[in-house]
């Protein structure tokens, strides 16, 4: 028996679609964090202090502050990233990437590795030409990096705590764009 076909739309998301979203938002936060991802929340993530976090997404989007992108799959986030453009004079030309997470059922169906490829042709888009992000040392998301040509800078041992409070090491990586100017 084959799998039903999934329709998934990739869109950027504004601040008034991200309002609309914000259960699904914060149930893809929750989802990564009861699964043991290393993204900024200790466990249990309740639905408090999910939504906090993705209303000040929600502020920075209507700001122009950050950029959200998300894949839909009936109406329900599967997947999400973020980009923030550095806005210090001297650091223009940079961004960052944050919050790469993909719910759990989703996972291993390309929607990270679209995510990424959308999100840093964007940032060359928008002029920057070098990306940075952080992520857990031996995360399945290291690998997603490396094989998009991302360079591993090096690591800071205890740098975070997983969501059950296990000390962590946290790998930082570069990515230098190419102008599509």
């Amino acid at each position: 028996m084959s799998s039903p076909t999934v329709h998934a739309e990739l869109l950027e998301l504004d601040a008034a679609h991200a309002k609309r979203l914000l259960p699904s938002l914060c149930a893809l936060l929750q989802d990564a964090v009861h699964g043991g991802a290393s993204v900024g929340f200790l466990a249990p993530l309740d639905d408090t202090r999910a939504s906090a976090f993705w209303a000040g997404v929600v502020d920075a989007l209507a700001a122009a502050e950050r950029r959200l992108w998300a894949v839909l799959i009936d109406g329900e986030v599967a997947a999400s990233v973020q980009l923030e453009a550095c806005t210090k004079e001297n650091g223009r030309q940079r961004g960052d990437i944050m919050k790469l997470l993909v719910h759990r059922k989703w996972r291993r169906r390309g929607f990270a590795r679209a995510l990424m490829q959308h999100a840093q042709a964007e940032a060359s888009a928008m002029g920057l030409r070098t990306l940075v992000l952080d992520t857990e040392v031996g995360s399945a998301a290291e690998s997603v990096y490396q094989s998009l040509g991302w360079q591993r800078v090096g690591e800071i041992p205890d740098y975070a705590d997983l969501p059950d409070g296990t000390p962590v090491a946290t790998a930082y990586y570069y990515l230098t764009l190419k102008s599509q100017a």
